[in-house]
């Protein structure tokens, strides 16, 4: 009765986001930020990358025109032998270290809040494998869930093929999540765009990243590793809930996710 009422709760809950978590189709920009890191991002882009961007591709395109139509061979027939200007020289230096620094200010300081993570609330170690992942919540006992995708026949309503998983990695709203992410044989790279989080999976070494969800619902990612034949058909698939949902399955992920060992060691006892 217990598990029956937590998957009500899930599927309730889980109806009601999935038009705001998933990408759409044909959208040309990203999807909807989860993250106040992803905001920043987004800003970042949108205010000052597309502009200068736009502003550039606009000036070159204005100079190639002036120069095709001021400079043929009809109205310029004899050729000009200017080799220097120094007034463009210095334009075309100091324009471009203007732009770079206007650029780096802000991109400096979002690289700094996406390597610092702050005091964490929760930490989720997750290992990538041929071709699946592996998540341990060390902080509330020994289990391990394993999330592999779900096949085209599993899929429900709607049918989101290549990103629904067997299983869910579940964290509480507005908790700093550490993300300890590793690998058990080659490359993988853990990788949820909403987030802003994007970290490789490498084998022998732990790389650290972290993130805090504004809003509840269930977000969606993938292995982004290029080499390889099923990076691709490894998902990502985390469910953000409120506190108070996110204790209830804690209590029943330590009963159904515990290792065999630990279960038999259980049934000894008794």
């Amino acid at each position: 009765m217990y598990i029956i009422k937590l998957i009500s709760i899930f599927l309730a809950s889980t109806a009601l986001v999935f038009a705001d978590t998933l990408p759409k189709d044909w959208q040309l920009s990203f999807q909807e930020p989860a993250t106040d890191l992803m905001a920043d991002v987004m800003n970042f882009h949108s205010y000052i990358l597309m502009p200068i961007i736009t502003a550039i591709s606009l000036l070159v395109l204005g100079l190639l025109l002036f120069v095709y139509f001021r400079f043929n061979s009809s109205k310029n027939p004899v050729a000009s032998t200017t080799t220097h200007n120094t007034l463009i020289e210095i334009l075309w230096t100091v324009i471009p270290v203007v732009l770079l620094i206007i650029i780096a200010i802000p991109s400096f300081r979002i690289l700094y809040v996406s390597e610092t993570i702050p005091d964490s609330d929760i930490t989720i170690k997750a290992t990538g494998h041929q071709w699946y992942w592996t998540y341990e919540y060390p902080d509330y006992g020994d289990f391990a869930i394993d999330a592999n995708m779900l096949d085209d026949s599993e899929l429900s309503d709607p049918k989101l093929r290549l990103l629904e998983t067997d299983t869910q990695v579940v964290v509480p709203v507005n908790k700093v999540v550490k993300l300890l992410i590793t690998s058990n044989d080659v490359l993988h790279s853990w990788t949820i765009p909403a987030f802003a989080v994007k970290m490789d999976a490498v084998p022998g070494r732990i790389n650290d990243t972290w993130f805090k969800v504004n809003n509840e619902g269930v977000y969606y990612g993938q292995c982004s590793e290029l080499c390889g034949p099923r990076h691709a058909f490894m998902p990502i698939n985390v469910k953000v809930v409120s506190q108070e949902e996110f204790d209830e399955w804690i209590e029943y992920a330590k009963v159904e996710y515990a290792s065999v060992d630990k279960k038999q060691i259980k049934l000894a006892a008794r």
